[in-house]
């Protein structure tokens, strides 16, 4: 694997990256303070687990902050706000809550958390930090409130999988017990097209239907990118070794079950009345349909947002509410495959794909018990 070189944060933020700004940029100073209270090293399964780790909440805040830029919060919490935001699509998205700019600026500040820590952390304990800088080179949205700068993600060709929706619902299946299950996709155009999840430019942001599907988009995409953390976390902490390493996965885990929870909810806003069923007027392939009349049924019921039971371990166990899937086998490659398969990274560079696949594998390959 090739590591990409540490770059001067000050002079990237300073040309256009913005990504991590104050809390990144300050980071050398935190990684020094920590380096000196440390204990000894970690094991290079526990070290390759945080690094893909890392790479996954760099990769989320990538994306969180382009939400934020055009539809949370408008404060200085953030790097590269206020920008003033996209009021057209921020109202759209409030049409799902009225405290949704709210919930998506404070999602971004913790994935943000999330990554400097992480880093922070790894390199206390010797280990190399991940550092994706050299891969933001996508485009951003041209909309008015949307810094021009290099992205590491494209939330403008999404093909969003919303069947952890019945997933979560379904009292007979788990995919760790059945994992060629298909569970049924509860906006099935979705989950076949590409489509934008903020607006690409200022055209997008009329008629009004229109610029509802993208917040809608945007409202499913949340609970999906979520759910992933939500999983993948217990997934490989079942692989970690020191308990110190531990209680970093499983406390910033139980942060990401808090934002699946939320988003959750909020999906079920897009596909209930007065909202749905609603149809993009710039493309009547997407359709988000009243999921309480079609299909309808408890499996798609919009206020069922808390983990029904289901199986759990072995068929014949009784039914628990839990996340699911936690099965630990491939769980980094698995997830680095449905980030891809989302569209989220059009446009990146080869280099960027081996880079993620080297530090999934690395992640799968850990083992409880090994030597440091």
């Amino acid at each position: 694997m090739v590591e990409i070189p540490h770059s001067d944060r000050r002079a990237f933020l300073k040309t256009g990256a913005l990504a991590g700004a104050a809390l990144v940029t300050s980071a050398p100073v935190a990684f020094a303070q920590v380096t000196s209270s440390s204990r000894a090293g970690i094991s290079r399964g526990d070290a390759a687990i945080l690094r893909f780790l890392a790479a996954a909440e760099i990769i989320e805040t990538d994306l969180w902050l382009q939400y934020a830029e055009l539809g949370g919060t408008q404060d200085s919490e953030l790097p590269g706000l206020p920008t003033g935001g996209s009021p057209a699509y921020t109202k759209a998205l409030q049409n799902l809550d009225g405290d949704m700019d709210q919930y998506i600026h404070d999602n971004t500040e913790d994935e943000l958390t999330h990554e400097v820590f992480i880093n922070a952390f790894l390199v206390s304990k010797g280990a190399r930090p991940v550092n994706l800088d050299a891969f933001r080179t996508l485009p951003s949205s041209k909309a008015t409130g949307a810094n021009q700068i290099g992205r590491l993600t494209n939330l403008m060709k999404l093909t969003v999988d919303t069947s952890w929706y019945t997933r979560y619902r379904s009292r007979t299946e788990n995919p760790d017990l059945d994992p060629l299950f298909s569970f049924a996709q509860a906006v099935p155009s979705l989950a076949k097209g590409q489509f934008p999840a903020i607006p690409r430019s200022d055209a997008d942001l009329g008629p009004p239907d229109h610029i509802q599907a993208i917040a809608n988009t945007a409202g499913f995409h949340f609970g999906t990118i979520e759910q992933g953390g939500t999983s993948l976390y217990p997934s490989l902490a079942l692989r970690v070794n020191d308990a110190e390493v531990l209680r970093v996965v499983l406390s910033i885990g139980g942060t990401e079950i808090a934002h699946f929870q939320t988003w959750h909810d909020k999906a079920g806003n897009a596909v209930n009345a007065p909202l749905a069923p609603l149809t993009d007027p710039t493309n009547p392939k997407l359709v988000f349909p009243n999921l309480n009349v079609t299909p309808g049924g408890e499996d798609f019921r919009t206020n069922l947002i808390m983990p029904e039971p289901c199986p759990f371990l072995r068929p014949n166990l009784p039914r628990v509410s839990i996340i699911r899937p936690t099965r630990t086998a491939g769980a980094a490659r698995a997830a680095l495959t449905a980030l891809t398969a989302s569209g989220l990274f059009i446009g990146q560079s080869k280099r960027f794909f081996e880079f993620m696949e080297d530090l999934a594998e690395a992640a799968d390959a850990a083992r409880r018990d090994e030597d440091r």
